[in-house]
């Protein structure tokens, strides 16, 4: 088991579509690359706290691969735009990618580098060293009594 946490925006959509992946374990959304290892979403909302939305990706490497994982992340969403994912602005909604070792940097690295060439280098997603993540309990719970 492997995991991989990705900020792509607003957290909800994208953990539905990563829930549908073939290989995907278990998701969940919280915080990530923020200065403290708790936040709250009000918190996060003020732009003071350097989080993240992520979803946190629980998978199974024989099933699927970072890579292919990193393919969709970068299919999912505008990986072009500053801190902004469609209505949804701040730097709580930045595109990043948040690796776990070396060889998810590495592998980090490579994809962008291919997608932005592909995109004549207008990708603004960062790669970070996993730093804070925190889940979002509160509205966690929320969604999945509404589901």
């Amino acid at each position: 088991m492997e995991i991989a946490v990705l900020a792509l925006g607003c957290f909800w959509g994208p953990e539905i579509k990563f829930s549908k992946i073939d290989g995907i374990i278990k998701t969940e959304v919280g915080y990530c690359g923020g200065n403290t290892k708790k936040t709250t979403y009000k918190e996060v909302c003020t732009g003071n706290t350097n989080h993240a939305e992520v979803v946190k990706l629980d998978f199974d490497e024989k099933i699927i691969s970072y890579e292919k994982i990193l393919n969709t992340f970068f299919e999912i969403h505008d990986p072009t735009t500053l801190n902004s994912q469609g209505h949804d602005v701040g730097t709580q909604y930045r595109s990043e990618i948040f690796y776990l070792n070396d060889n998810q940097k590495n592998i980090a690295e490579k994809v962008l580098k291919e997608i932005d060439q592909k995109i004549a280098g207008k990708v603004v997603t960062k790669i970070s060293l996993l730093k804070n993540y925190c889940p979002a309990e509160e509205y966690h719970q929320k969604y999945l009594e509404k589901r």
